[in-house]
């Protein structure tokens, strides 16, 4: 393995020059995942596929043979591949599922590229990529943000959209899959046909962690919304369990056996995603957070809000109590040093934090008292302050939040005192909804009094879609896209509920189209 690395090797990055795949040793229709790239910078970009030509096998190797494979790949300026500027190869090997995540270097700032791979004699569907603009550059930037597609519960009629837009990214803000059983009462996905009993078991081991990624990523939208742009992507808490914080179940799993848990989960998640070597799990943890810069236009911290907080208060109080302990925080303190850094240094013009929980203080009692979420930013509001007070102090140009979690849309200017509206407002946040959790939904339920009764809250819709959003020096302007049907069938139909703009220079939110739902 002359010049590559031990490690390299095994992670499914690179393979030594002479080696070659064999066609016997590769079964037919390989590609049943089809194919990712990810995490772009201005001269490269992660590719990712993982072999599999029976991805429901249920021992969570995707019916590949438990032996090493070879696998090629190409990296082309057009889409028929005459212009090929990178090739390689990696090892897709059983330790990882066949995953392989060659980390191409040496692309053009900015640019658009094809990529495909090869194994035997079986070739890939091609897929599009695209590389952040060279470090001085402006520009512009569309993006869609995602979050919570749970299978079992409806089509990716939100893909099927997406993947036919002009994209440069789609962001991916957790709970990628879910953890529970799929049983006859909570498959609402119509036209399935049956699933095996292997499903209906909850995740708890690598295999059923692994197959529950091959369920998910089985659906032909899902892959056609991977190969058309290159995905960022982050974790919340139904990749491991439910609302889960740090070494902490709160299903009553001790935290020797959490741990054992946590571990097989990311490393599946690592093994279905297009990640760097830097995002190898080891054990019970994973670095998740990191930053990508796209020119002067924008940087995005991608955040962790579940690996590092502390527990649920054990009070849980409205005013006062532990949540407002000053030692608590939702990111831990090596990622709040790092995320404060960061933006004290930033000389982008529009600073982006991608992450999973709602961080906007949203008070859920109609009446004179207050109550707040626990597992959302309102449980950890010394950490918000911090935050905010970071915001302010080094004048950080154009915060923008972007987040996922509550199965619903929602657009919210961030305060800086929450508790009176007339306050400052220092950020705007985009929740975006769900793309299959909750089935169809409706443009309003019970829920919307109580957000909509926080002044700041300017947005509410609980139907599923996502988030587009288009980025230049001068504005971002958010689409908040709807969808009436998801239950049925793939063919609803996607509308824009509402869209926003917010202006350089002037955080918060005008409407400019759509009303308040």
């Amino acid at each position: 393995m002359t010049g590559i690395s031990a490690a390299a090797f095994a992670l499914g990055i690179e393979a030594p020059a002479h080696a070659s795949p064999t066609a016997s040793s590769v079964p037919a229709d390989p590609f049943g995942l089809g194919i990712a790239s990810g995490d772009p910078t201005h001269n490269g970009v992660v590719l990712w596929t993982r072999l599999a030509p029976d991805p429901l096998a249920e021992d969570g190797h995707g019916g590949m043979p438990l032996r090493d494979v070879t696998v090629e790949y190409e990296v082309a300026a057009d889409e028929r591949f005459s212009k090929v500027v990178k090739r390689g190869r990696a090892v897709a090997s059983p330790e990882l599922a066949h995953a392989v995540h060659p980390e191409v270097k040496g692309l053009r700032p900015g640019r658009e590229y094809f990529y495909r791979f090869r194994a035997g004699r079986e070739i890939s569907p091609v897929g599009r990529t695209r590389t952040a603009p060279a470090r001085g550059a402006a520009g512009s930037l569309a993006f869609a943000i995602a979050s919570c597609q749970a299978w079992y519960h409806g089509h990716y009629t939100a893909y099927r959209d997406m993947a036919a837009q002009d994209l440069d990214l789609v962001l991916f803000l957790g709970d990628y899959i879910y953890e529970y059983g799929i049983t006859a009462a909570n498959l609402w996905r119509q036209g399935t046909g049956g699933l095996g009993r292997a499903h209906a078991a909850a995740t708890v081991t690598l295999e059923q962690y692994r197959l529950r990624y091959a369920l998910t990523k089985s659906d032909p939208h899902l892959q056609a919304a991977h190969a058309a742009a290159p995905w960022v992507v982050t974790t919340d808490d139904h990749e491991v369990e439910n609302n889960y914080a740090d070494d902490n179940s709160q299903y009553g799993v001790a935290p020797r056996d959490f741990q054992r848990r946590r571990a097989v989960a990311y490393r599946a998640w690592y093994e279905n995603q297009p990640l760097s070597r830097e995002s190898l799990p080891s054990g019970p943890d994973m670095r998740l957070y990191r930053r990508l810069r796209f020119g002067r236009l924008a940087e995005f911290n991608v955040l962790d809000t579940r690996q590092y907080r502390d527990n649920v208060p054990s009070d849980g109080g409205a005013t006062g109590g532990e949540h407002t302990d000053p030692d608590r925080s939702i990111l831990g303190s090596a990622q709040e040093k790092w995320l404060y850094k960061g933006l004290r240094d930033s000389e982008a013009t529009w600073n982006v934090l991608a992450q999973q929980v709602v961080m906007a203080s949203v008070d859920r009692d109609t009446g004179d008292g207050v109550t707040y979420s626990m597992d959302q930013w309102d449980g950890f509001t010394a950490n918000r302050r911090r935050l905010f007070d970071t915001i302010a102090e080094h004048d950080v140009a154009n915060p923008l939040v972007l987040t996922g979690d509550i199965h619903r849309h929602a657009a919210a200017e961030l305060k800086a005192d929450f508790g009176d509206p007339d306050s400052a407002t220092i950020g705007t946040e985009l929740v975006t909804t769900s793309v299959a959790s909750d089935g169809d939904g409706s443009d309003s339920d019970n829920l919307a009094p109580i957000w909509l009764g926080n002044p700041h809250v300017r947005l509410y819709n609980a139907r599923r879609g996502y988030v587009q959003v288009n980025m230049t020096p001068s504005e971002v302007t958010s689409d908040f896209k709807v969808i009436d049907q998801i239950e049925a069938d793939a063919d609803g139909n996607v509308t824009t509920a509402a869209r926003f703009v917010t202006e350089a220079g002037r955080p918060g939110l005008e409407q400019v189209a759509g009303g308040v739902q």
